[in-house]
């Protein structure tokens, strides 16, 4: 079995092909972080606790100078005891006092991996579990420590769940998922960090005295920072180098923090944010963490993100959507934004069919009197102004060109001009005799309320049953304030954050449950709320609101780190670009595209001949290699350098596609050899534009010499096959 307890020496080895992570279980009541990392043959203690008399510290057993928490290497914090670490939980009694003593109680190894209620979490195929139950006997308060260890890949899931089986209310004022202490200071933080329209910037830091963190207080995940964080030795690389990833599985309020501490150790933390968050737990309540996914790589980066690419794949987003392709589709937003006629969607229709794509995107303006960004979300009824012969006829003619048709909502808002808000004001969150503050002219509906939430539920369904909707683009313009409604009483109001997220997550599971077949995308003016969590219910999001191709070629490196190019939407939009004004080549916007989601946003009418036909070539060349592009494997070959310069490469068992992004052009250039690295060393290659063959070997270490670019964001694409 993959995970053994040793009884008489009190550890639990968790063990795969890859990894060990070991525990240890103290003087029978404290559970003990010992190792994580290559997996060890067997464990017999080698690497022993040290103890010492620390003066200043606190000691559990007054005759026993040398033991106090706040110097033991845990697997969960404290409270209230001598552990002054940043903690995992924090839990207030009836007597509004923060004390716990939680110790071990129980403990439970079994085959499998179960769902967690309310919440996504990964699929379990080939998993065992480690369960491990603490105890406050004096509250009678229970806290268990979930470890998943997948056998297949180099990762273990954790989560935590509380259980008050007392006779009192008690107040979880933090409720972390996860909680390491690393017996080591001299590592690196890297984190993915940015802001709306310039998401995902690569950020790595060596770690310092005192503590590192990065959240979210904003109601969601973020475009700020992706609720990730990896610690990594100063000379990890992309391709060598051990690093320790964790990513948080949830789309709300979060933290991620590394604290260095006097002694020598990194305490790392994460879960919900406990900034405004409670939840008050009755007698014989349970509270559900969400999961965190540890990801170990012992090959740099690049093998992190294979690990994470192949797991969210297979077992995370909905299984109707692991092996199949997705089209190629055109949105319509930055062609017409609000304003258009039916007449002209279809001749967009036709155009689009006559080059080859095959979906359909009706974006924006589309319902109720939506000329502008000041009214009508809310009110999901078609505007016959613009549709007069409604949804379903639109829908009806787009299937009838051979294309599949997709619709855009931004279900979880509302404006204060519609009839919804007229009617229901008492639906958007806000908070008793202050102002509900407007973000793009819109408020926040309260998705904490079920009849909210089923009224979301029975309107989408009424339009994807009757106008076949195929895509559903979901989108979250605004980040939440007023987080209050007249629903709860004060003493739950912090509990709004959370259960925000639950009521989301609900609609979630129900649409995408009676609607399998549905292609939905997630969107957040872009990547406000690209997480994990989201993915568990739409298989690809909408990268960024900015589709110019050289940030898209930053902002795409950065997401690759976590997820495979399929789950990255991105799109050849117009030029000049419409969020930074760049003029870039149609062939570089086409092969930036292509590193991920593929797809259009302009206005075909407007294209000239010439790129009518590359247009129709790019969608030519996508269709034919689809396959490597969506499924193949990715891997970085050059970050972003100073002037923006950067090379990736994708691969199947025949194939390989290299694509160099230049940046900007420069005089007295450097030779340059990009070093394909991942290819089969004793394999041979057609480079199939001049026929040459080289060996594996050669590529790998040799490389290619970039040619001499005199043009600034041109890109170069290098196409193998291997030959006999």
């Amino acid at each position: 079995m993959p995970i053994i307890f040793d009884q008489e020496k009190g550890f639990f080895h968790l063990k795969n092909s890859e990894i060990s992570y070991i525990i240890g279980l103290e003087k029978n009541k404290y559970i003990t972080h010992r190792y994580y990392g290559p997996v060890l043959s067997s464990y017999a203690g080698s690497n022993q606790l040290q103890m010492i008399d620390r003066g200043f510290a606190t000691n559990p057993d007054s005759q026993e100078r040398t033991f106090s928490l706040n110097a033991l290497p845990l697997e969960t914090s404290s409270q209230g005891n001598g552990d002054h670490r940043i903690s995992n939980y924090q839990i207030r009694n009836h007597f509004g006092q923060n004390v716990t003593n939680f110790i071990y109680y129980t403990h439970e190894i079994t085959e499998g991996k179960k769902i967690l209620p309310s919440l996504p979490s990964l699929r379990g195929n080939n998993v065992t579990t480690l369960a491990i139950t603490l105890k406050d006997h004096n509250q009678n308060l229970l806290m268990t420590l979930t470890y998943n260890l997948y056998e297949n890949y180099p990762v273990i899931t954790r989560n935590v769940h509380f259980e008050n089986q007392g006779y009192e209310t008690v107040y979880l004022e933090n409720a972390g998922s996860l909680l390491i202490d690393f017996p080591s200071t001299d590592y690196e933080l890297v984190t993915l960090n940015g802001s709306h329209t310039c998401e995902a910037n690569i950020a790595r830091q060596k770690l310092h005295p005192g503590i590192q963190k990065i959240e979210s207080s904003r109601g969601t995940s973020s475009p700020q920072h992706q609720p990730f964080l990896a610690l990594v030795n100063p000379e990890t690389t992309e391709t060598s180098g051990p690093v320790f990833a964790f990513h948080f599985v949830y789309s709300g309020n979060f933290v991620a923090q590394v604290e260095v501490e006097q002694y020598g150790s990194s305490r790392l933390q994460m879960g919900i944010n406990p900034d405004n968050f409670e939840w008050q737990l009755q007698p014989k309540a349970i509270f559900q963490t969400p999961e965190v996914v540890m990801n170990y790589s012992q090959r740099g980066f690049n093998q992190m993100s294979q690990t994470f690419h192949q797991i969210y794949q297979k077992e995370l987003i909905p299984t109707g959507f692991i092996n199949k392709e997705r089209p190629i589709l055109l949105n319509t937003w930055e062609a017409n934004y609000f304003e258009f006629a039916e007449t002209a969607l279809l001749e967009q229709a036709q155009k689009a069919k006559d080059l080859g794509i095959e979906l359909f995107v009706l974006d924006d303006g589309w319902f109720g009197k939506r000329d502008d960004s000041s009214s009508s979300l809310g009110d999901w009824q078609t505007d016959l102004n613009k549709l007069p012969h409604g949804l379903k006829d639109l829908s009806e003619k787009i299937h009838a060109l051979g294309m599949q048709f997709g619709l855009w909502f931004e279900p979880e808002m509302i404006s204060k001009n519609s009839d919804l808000f007229r009617a229901h004001p008492d639906w958007a969150l806000q908070v008793q005799n202050y102002p509900m503050t407007e973000g793009r002219r819109q408020l926040v509906l309260d998705l904490s309320r079920e009849e909210i939430q089923d009224y979301l539920v029975h309107v989408l369904s009424q339009h994807l049953e009757e106008a076949k909707i195929d895509y559903v683009k979901w989108d979250m313009n605004r980040h939440l304030t007023e987080i209050g409604n007249v629903i709860l009483p004060p003493e739950q109001q912090k509990e709004l954050s959370h259960r925000y997220v639950l009521g989301l997550y609900r609609i979630l599971a129900k649409l995408t449950q009676k609607f399998p077949s549905v292609l939905f995308e997630n969107c957040s003016s872009g990547g406000g709320r690209f997480d994990p969590g989201m993915m568990a219910y739409m298989p690809q999001t909408w990268t960024s609101d900015n589709s110019d191709a050289l940030c898209r070629s930053i902002i795409q490196y950065g997401y690759s780190y976590l997820y495979p190019p399929i789950m990255l939407g991105a799109h050849v939009s117009d030029v000049p670009n419409h969020q930074v004004g760049r003029i870039t080549p149609l062939n570089t916007r086409g092969l930036i595209a292509m590193s991920g989601n593929f797809g259009y946003e302009l206005d075909l009418a407007k294209q000239t001949e010439t790129d009518l036909i590359e247009i129709s070539q790019q969608v030519a060349f996508y269709k034919e290699h689809r396959k490597l592009l969506q499924f193949g494997e990715f891997y970085r070959l050059q970050a972003p350098d100073k002037n923006f310069a950067s090379a990736w490469l994708f691969k199947n068992q025949t194939e390989v596609l290299v694509i160099y992004s230049n940046g900007l052009a420069q005089p007295a250039v450097p030779i340059h050899y990009v070093k394909m690295i991942y290819l089969d060393n004793h394999a041979n290659y057609q480079e199939l534009a001049s026929g040459e063959q080289f060996s594996g070997s050669e590529l790998n270490h040799a490389g290619m010499l970039i040619p001499r670019i005199k043009e600034d964001f041109a890109t170069v694409m290098y196409h193998f096959k291997k030959v006999d």
